[in-house]
């Protein structure tokens, strides 16, 4: 079967990414939103379907043979589950062969609500009798910036006290998703996060100074397991630095270069 890869969650911070490296290695390539008005992207098929329900899976997945599974909605995170085995049983009836999937450093040692939706689904592919493999990475530079954009409109910027983060970029991860998804089912592979450890309010401290906000990084201590899992180091695999973008390097690039030309984000 010639190898068409389809990207699920391809207009996301991630998916983005993946579906431009994709294209990248000359295969035919699917996306799928749920748009009725797919965007115009240059050598990608778009399907319109919708993982909550499963309604144009069927026609998406026929003839596809690996899908690198990106989808997720983090505001309504309890549908991840559900979405994934709808993937699941369509991927299953049209015979494909192969899915990556991108899951967080941390689900398992750390109960926070959306790392078991996560873990949840790891553990669904990993049962489905489809060929599989999993990369947990560490948090993406990119969503840092988001939320930190949104904690810094009051005038305190809360963040977890004692605990670590190693981001690593999204466009790195990227690339690897689509290296794996090249390649055989490998099931779970090595953790993969960024060069430096940074304590959160670290991160903070430093986005604020290059977006040019005096804003005042309030350490927060998080009781309970949850707050117990982010001090535990579970969001940080030292031993799997091998991410070669730093944070400060999105900083400058993403964010102050972002205050000197407004007009760059739009």
């Amino acid at each position: 079967m010639k190898n068409v890869i389809m990207v699920t969650g391809a207009t996301g911070v991630l998916g983005r990414e993946v579906l431009e490296r994709a294209l990248r290695t000359g295969l035919p390539v699917r996306a799928l939103t749920r748009r009725t008005e797919p965007p115009a992207t240059p050598g990608v098929s778009w399907f319109t379907g919708d993982l909550t329900d499963g309604t144009g899976l069927a026609e998406a997945f026929a003839g596809v043979r690996t899908v690198i599974h990106c989808a997720s909605d983090t505001r309504r995170y309890r549908n991840d589950v559900p979405a994934f085995q709808h993937l699941l049983d369509a991927a299953k009836r049209a015979g494909v062969a192969h899915i990556v999937n991108i899951s967080i450093i941390g689900v398992d040692r750390i109960p926070f609500p959306y790392y078991r939706i996560k873990l949840q689904g790891e553990r669904l592919l990993a049962e489905s009798g489809i060929g599989w493999t999993t990369l947990r990475a560490a948090q993406f530079p990119a969503l840092l910036d988001a939320a930190l954009r949104v904690l810094s409109k009051s005038p305190v910027v809360p963040m977890p006290s004692g605990t670590d983060c190693q981001p690593v970029d999204q466009t790195e991860v990227a690339g690897r998703l689509v290296e794996l998804a090249l390649g055989e089912p490998a099931g779970r592979v090595p953790d993969m996060a960024g060069p430096t450890v940074y304590s959160a309010t670290r991160l903070a401290r430093d986005w604020t100074r290059a977006a040019g906000k005096r804003r005042l990084v309030l350490p927060v201590f998080v009781p309970g397991r949850i707050g117990a899992g982010f001090r535990s180091g579970a969001l940080t695999a030292p031993g799997r630095a091998v991410g070669v973008r730093t944070w400060e390097e999105y900083l400058a690039d993403e964010v102050a270069g972002s205050v000197r030309n407004p007009h760059r984000r739009a």
